[in-house]
């Protein structure tokens, strides 16, 4: 009786194995199929297969089936068992899709891509729907993690036939994410798969359209004329969001900014350039929402402001300034008015759906900085901030983002007081150890040598965020210290916008990001503002700048965020939002030289 219950085991276990590999064969072979046997006796079945290319199917159905348990090391373990270049095509596609999945699952599409290079991949559309689905994915995946949005997109057109559904709908709005983020010139140029250049041409027709009506009516437009396109019978998401959004125009807006205490003078400019760009609107003929100013300095309850507001009929809430009472709104799980604040919350505090926050944030300028270098070329950086809370801050902005891009921060110093200032530049660039140098080698020939000391090679640029008068000692000190050739990249904040040509010549050679309003001074809107408040002209042109961008961002916050490629060109900065629906500016840069401020070309995007 046992020995019959062992046959029977045994008949059944054989008849489990056989499941996983099926014996008809084609040019493109068997592939694996999802086992009712564990891993243990797959690569048992394996061990004692006779036959080379049954075994290898059983270790390539142990790997799937480890990989699928999340056992990802395991899976690596056994695919390298199998002999690719023994297997048939369908095969050698399974194994490569496999050995690209689990480079993703350790973050390396590089990896993964080198494996989906295999000359197979070129028959995957021979394969079994599922087998198609998962190595288009795949691929799909890798290539938007190396940064080839285009390809990444044209794989997912060749995945979209086979999905239905939410998968569908999921892989329409993927498609649309890869090609908005897209810039122009390369969506005007021309695609071998006439699906990817509909994608394309739908993603040029609204990244050209400026307001939600245009925007609207080119997507109208591009439907009637690609009605058999996948995304004229079913449009992204974020499209759909767009037309909702066309629907609701933005009719009255609440200003809550502070009449009395510290930030009032601040508050003033804001408002006054918020004020001017409505009333710019409407000269312009257009027909702008009404806008009424509510005192936060005398709010005691955001609750009892925002049922007031409401009942008021007010869509859209511009501030608080007062950064308390934003990180207030932030620890809301919801707003029943969408707001945009003008100051932040703390950085990874997470804040209710409704809430954009908008600032004058240094940490954009820190970022900028570390685009603008290593568009220029630059690796090895030191910098030089403040010590304290702000120059923290910067410093972390700038630290994350230039390391997170490949780039070396050698080392960061605090901007020490006037006294001190020579010394500690000298003992950044190692300029000591050089004159001990020459002291030792005149003491060996003992005699007088002539030797210049020279300082360290290996530092590429200065990342500097300062005043005005630390820069003025900072770039004289340079250049004392025999530095002066080392690139300085700055903040605005060393920029006074005096017009002082002494103080101009003594950052000669600096080059820092500045908002558009302190570089042109040709914008219309601008000249009434400074014509009015004389003060404009100045560094506080910052803050009026800020006002008439927050009026310019109001009726576009939903579609920015439905869209998040789009962008505001405004006075303060190109304006975008980030997914923590943080709008982050991109600034144009200057130099100092020769006593006057000459504009640069912008930073490549």
């Amino acid at each position: 009786m046992i020995a019959c219950l062992r046959l029977l085991s045994a008949l059944c276990l054989a008849a489990l194995l056989a499941a996983c590999v099926s014996s008809p064969s084609s040019s493109l072979g068997e592939l694996p199929r999802t086992p009712d046997a564990s891993i243990e006796q797959l690569l048992d079945k394996a061990a004692s297969s006779k036959s080379a290319e049954d075994a290898a199917l059983l270790r390539l159905s142990a790997a799937d089936l480890a990989f699928k348990q999340k056992d990802f090391p395991r899976s690596a373990r056994i695919l390298e068992q199998v002999p690719l270049d023994s297997l048939k095509p369908g095969q050698q596609v399974f194994a490569s899709t496999l050995a690209a999945e689990l480079a993703m699952s350790r973050n390396q599409p590089k990896a993964a891509l080198t494996a989906l290079a295999h000359p197979s991949l070129q028959r995957t559309g021979e394969l079994p729907a599922e087998q198609q689905v998962r190595t288009y994915s795949v691929h799909a995946a890798a290539l938007e993690a190396d940064g080839q949005a285009l390809a990444a997109a044209e794989q997912r057109v060749l995945l979209a036939p086979l999905l239905s559904g939410d998968a569908a709908k999921a892989n329409n709005d993927a498609i649309w994410a890869l090609v908005a983020a897209l810039p122009a010139e390369q969506l005007q140029q021309p695609t071998s798969n006439a699906t990817l250049g509909g994608w394309a041409s739908l993603a040029f027709a609204v990244k050209s359209a400026g307001t939600l009506e245009q925007q609207q009516a080119a997507i109208d437009t591009w439907s009637k004329q690609n009605a058999g396109h996948p995304a004229a019978a079913q449009l992204p998401s974020a499209l759909v969001k767009l037309k909702e959004l066309a629907s609701q125009p933005l009719t009255k807006i609440a200003l809550l900014l502070p009449q009395e205490g510290p930030l009032a003078g601040v508050a003033r400019a804001l408002r006054d350039g918020f004020m001017a760009a409505h009333l710019q609107a409407q000269k312009d003929g257009q027909n702008p929402p009404a806008v009424q100013v509510f005192d936060s300095s005398r709010i005691s309850s955001l609750d009892d402001f925002y049922r007031q507001a409401q009942a008021a009929g007010v869509q859209l809430v511009i501030g608080p300034l007062e950064k308390p009472l934003v990180k207030k709104l932030a620890a809301y799980p919801q707003l029943p008015i969408t707001t945009l604040a003008l100051n932040y919350a703390d950085a990874g505090q997470k804040a209710p759906p409704q809430l954009f926050q908008f600032g004058l944030a240094a940490e954009d300028e820190a970022r900028e900085v570390a685009r603008r270098a290593r568009a220029d070329g630059m690796v090895r950086a030191v910098a030089l901030v403040p010590s304290g809370e702000w120059g923290d801050r910067v410093l972390a902005a700038f630290r994350q983002d230039w390391q997170a891009n490949g780039g070396t921060l050698l080392a960061a110093e605090r901007i020490a007081p006037p006294v001190g200032l020579a010394q500690q530049i000298a003992n950044l660039f190692q300029l000591r150890q050089s004159e001990g140098r020459a002291k030792s080698l005149q003491s060996a020939v003992g005699g007088n040598v002539a030797a210049q000391p020279s300082r360290r090679q290996d530092i590429d640029f200065i990342f500097l965020a300062s005043t005005p008068q630390q820069a003025q000692q900072i770039k004289p000190t340079l250049n004392f210290q025999y530095a002066g050739d080392v690139p300085v990249y700055a903040t605005s904040n060393l920029y006074s916008a005096s017009g002082d040509v002494n103080q101009y010549n003594d950052m000669n050679g600096i080059r820092f990001c500045e908002t558009p309003w302190l570089l042109d001074n040709s914008n219309s809107l601008r000249k009434q503002v400074v014509q009015q408040w004389p003060q404009a002209a100045g560094s506080l042109g910052r803050l009026y700048a800020m006002g008439v961008d927050a009026y310019s961002l109001a009726p576009r916050l939903g579609q920015l965020k439905a869209l998040p490629d789009n962008r505001v060109e405004g006075l303060s900065g190109s304006l975008t939002v980030n997914p923590n629906q943080r709008i982050e500016r991109q600034l144009p840069w200057a130099e100092f030289s020769g006593g006057q401020v000459k504009r640069l070309p912008d930073t490549p995007r």
